[in-house]
């Protein structure tokens, strides 16, 4: 037994990047790796004070505790494979990756040698497997451009579900982005990843595909100035987005109290609208912002609402009553010199004799 906190030894290497958990899971049943020159088996468990290796080669410590996660957007152009290595002699997606240190890249899902687009690569294999599971859901956006007719009959099937030889599958999303001729483009969305679903999906309604881009995955969008062959890492905004969304983000500390300010909280000052603006991610799309904005606007504090509470209000705009029976103190906050004598506590005059 460990005295330290100790980790699925899977788990640790996934996270240094040497591979997906199942990819090391297989590597441990080779006998590949082992722990204090003992050969590891599945279900062990290590901890920093450890000494792991893979292949004979010590895997450093600081990897072993955890380094610096990555995750890289890449443009892929049509004609690499997604594969290390190619017995055809293929360009692949590793070729014009940044070498790394400690570890190695691990790609998120695949894309075919003709489909362009993002794809994303990590130094952290457990956040690779956490986004390509299925139980995830991650929805991927593509723009895609088919020749045929698509009428209204079609768009309904593909997204009631279709069978396919692996089973139904369907889109999530179609929305029509223009085009000339028998060429038309739309972008689709799905919510999982199985081998080429998209084309298959077109396929089977008489529809051929003749461009395929992948444009978005989860919160990660393509960015347009971002050429094909090229990286960028993934930005810190998206980069916790991605996180939040597979549960591994570290929780946040609040910076300010929620009653700062006069001891008024921070939520009061802003509208249900401003809320939601501030809430849309920079991806959402304009459809969803609108849906957003349509949804504020008849929640019980909308525009209407407090109006009415305003008016309603013994202090309404300014401080100043609106009722025609205001109090003497309701105009400029200064009271009125009363003209009749109180009938209470009042000096009198003494009677004449």
């Amino acid at each position: 037994m460990h005295t330290a906190e100790t980790e699925k030894l899977q788990k640790v290497l996934a996270r240094a990047g040497f591979g997906s958990r199942r990819e090391l899971e297989s590597w441990i049943a080779q006998g590949r790796i082992s722990i204090n020159g003992k050969v590891a088996t599945l279900g062990d468990r290590v901890s920093e004070k450890d000494i792991i290796r893979v292949d004979g080669n010590v895997v450093p410590r600081e990897k072993v505790a955890g380094g610096r996660r990555r995750v890289l957007m890449y443009h892929k152009p049509v004609g690499e494979v997604t594969t290390r290595s190619d017995p055809e002699g293929r360009p692949t997606v590793f070729d014009h990756l940044p070498n790394l240190r400690n570890g190695r890249w691990v790609a998120v899902g695949r894309l075919d040698i003709n489909t362009a687009g993002l794809l994303l690569f990590t130094s952290d294999g457990e956040l690779a497997h956490r986004l390509m599971h299925p139980s995830r859901q991650v929805e991927r956006e593509y723009a895609v451009r088919v020749m045929g007719e698509v009428p209204p009959e079609m768009i309904k099937r593909l997204q009631e579900g279709v069978e396919l030889e692996d089973g139904k599958a369907h889109f999530d999303s179609i929305v029509d982005a223009g085009g000339e001729g028998a060429n038309h483009w739309y972008h689709v969305t799905l919510l999982e990843g199985r081998n080429r679903e998209v084309r298959r999906l077109w396929e089977s309604q008489g529809v051929m595909v003749s461009r395929l881009i992948r444009v978005r995955y989860g919160p990660v969008t393509l960015p347009r100035w971002l050429r094909d062959g090229k990286f960028e890492d993934v930005p810190e905004h998206q980069l916790q987005a991605l996180l939040e969304l597979v549960e591994m983000a570290e929780p946040k500390e609040e910076k300010t109290s929620p009653r700062s300010r006069g001891g008024k909280s921070q939520d009061s000052d802003e509208s249900p609208r401003s809320r939601e603006d501030k809430s849309l991610p920079p991806w959402a799309s304009p459809r969803s912002r609108v849906a957003r904005a349509q949804e504020s606007n008849t929640s019980p504090r909308s525009r209407v609402g407090k109006t009415q509470e305003s008016e309603s209000s013994p202090r309404g705009r300014g401080g100043k009553s609106q009722t025609p029976g205001a109090s003497p103190r309701s105009r400029g906050g200064k009271a009125q010199p009363s003209k009749a004598p109180s009938s209470r506590g009042g000096s009198r005059k003494p009677p004449q004799r």
